[in-house]
């Protein structure tokens, strides 16, 4: 029998690389690679922010847990709407107004260059870490919806050559071109997978008298609880102010409002996919109530009718694309500018630099590949890995709103807290005294660049420029 969901994937990969390749011809120069020439316009920062936050964690992830734990795992993506949202309302127009590239130079332009290393350093950490979930859930959905096709190895190696060559060819504006097909597919896959599943098993209500009631699968709260939920929001709102890959994003906008008014809408349109993969999870449990998550989900996708089982195949692996890209082109951007240009080689010219920046592409990317291949834990991993952002965002914070409290070395030390908490939390279980990592890393963050200026009496660089570029962003 013709494979038609493997036709479907196929289909969407070449769809890919050909919006790859127009989009590379609008990539002239390292900054139209990096940041598509600082012309990205609200749908596009829109949509780059919604394919950013929807990835496998945000829709497998999500999926897999409301079969444990019902609609409550739905807030996850919502809790990245609202990160989304405060970015926007706080911070994208005042990051477009600085016209850096990447946030580890607002820590030298501001305090020092200790500060940028230990920030490059952590960041570039962060961001390849996350990028091998990406290949790791990519391989998974491959493997567990086409296991006649593909293994978990094959279906990594596959997601790792298209998240590489899709960055590698047309940088920024592929992303944000790209982005357009994967929202549209995923909200369709999804919404589509979700409504003929609940239709086939007879209705939430038929699905309700087959799940166990001891767990309030129709809770909205009930199967988590608030302080989980709490955390995920307080991670969310941390990481979208500072992390690499969403800064990047708004760095891309044409200007100030609309780099804001791309976040708001961007977080607006991911409020109700979590829910939808929460109610797929939900139905897979109704379905195969004795099975795992990881197995039921695939099983009951590919009950559907072969085009719709294709397209939901298409959409949760475009889920994976749309992060990936992102992530890897932020990583390739870290190293070229913070790294190779800043302290490798600093006099390179306009094109040296453009074929470095591709090739950290494939470089980084091999490297995530083989991270991928041992990692695990995706959501877990994610959520420790992201609460590292917390003394990016106090620092950045601080430096817009209240500079005056800020000092030389308020980044570095801040940093440094943040990195050995992090390390304690995982290594010295007696520290940890909170419900999630992110709460002790605020506390610590906070506390540390408040006290630094007790020792350290020299305040940021504000020079003439820097002045003026303060109170441009403070206002």
């Amino acid at each position: 029998m013709f494979n038609i969901p493997l036709l479907i994937v196929i289909l969407y990969i070449f769809a890919l690389f050909g919006i790859s390749f127009y989009a590379s011809k609008r990539a002239k120069g390292t900054e139209g690679f990096l940041l598509a020439g600082r012309q990205m316009t609200t749908p596009l920062i829109a949509v780059l922010i919604t394919g950013l936050a929807i990835g496998g964690a945000s829709t497998i992830g999500v999926a897999e847990q409301a079969y444990n734990v019902g609609l409550a795992a739905g807030w996850y993506n919502v809790a990245w709407g609202a990160g989304a949202i405060c970015m926007g309302i706080l911070a994208a127009a005042k990051y477009r107004s600085m016209n850096i590239t990447t946030v580890p130079e607002m820590f030298e332009k501001f305090y020092d260059v200790k500060g940028r290393v230990i920030c490059v350093l952590s960041q570039i950490t962060i961001q390849l870490v996350i990028t091998s979930l990406q290949y790791l859930a990519g391989g998974a959905i491959l493997a567990s919806l086409l296991p006649s096709v593909f293994t978990l190895q094959s279906g990594i190696i596959t997601s790792a050559i298209v998240f590489i060559g899709i960055t590698f060819v047309g940088g920024m504006w592929s992303a944000g071109i790209s982005n357009i097909l994967n929202v549209v597919l995923i909200y369709l896959g999804i919404a589509a997978a979700t409504i003929a599943t609940l239709i086939n098993q007879g209705g939430i209500a038929q699905i309700a008298v087959k799940l166990p009631q001891e767990v309030p699968y129709f809770h909205w709260v009930g199967g988590l609880g608030w302080i989980a939920i709490a955390s995920w929001f307080a991670v969310m709102m941390t990481q979208t102010m500072s992390l690499q890959g969403t800064v990047q994003i708004s760095l891309s906008a044409k200007d100030a409002k609309t780099a804001r008014n791309g976040f708001v809408i961007g977080g607006l349109l991911m409020l109700p996919i979590g829910f939808l993969a929460a109610l797929m999870g939900i139905a897979a449990k109704g379905m195969y109530p004795d099975m795992s998550a990881t197995l039921a989900l695939p099983q009951m996708i590919m009950s559907l009718p072969p085009v719709l089982a294709g397209i939901t195949l298409a959409a949760l692996w475009a889920a994976d694309v749309s992060t990936a890209g992102s992530l890897l082109l932020g990583s390739a951007t870290l190293f070229s500018q913070d790294i190779y240009k800043r302290f490798l080689r600093p006099g390179s010219d306009e094109k040296h630099l453009m074929w470095v920046t591709k090739f950290s592409v494939i470089a980084l990317g091999a490297l995530t590949f083989i991270l991928a291949l041992t990692v695990s834990g995706i959501l877990k991993t994610i959520m420790i890995g992201l609460s590292l952002t917390t003394a990016f965002t106090i620092v950045f914070l601080f430096t817009v709103f209240a500079p005056g409290l800020a000092r030389r070395n308020s980044a570095f030390y801040t940093n440094l807290v943040g990195i050995a908490v992090i390390v304690l939390w995982q290594f010295i279980p007696a520290v940890r005294v909170f419900p999630h990592v992110i709460y002790l890393e605020w506390i610590a963050c906070l506390v540390t660049f408040l006290l630094v200026p007790i020792f350290d009496r020299q305040p940021i660089r504000l020079g003439n420029k820097e002045d003026s570029l303060i109170s441009q962003v403070a206002k």
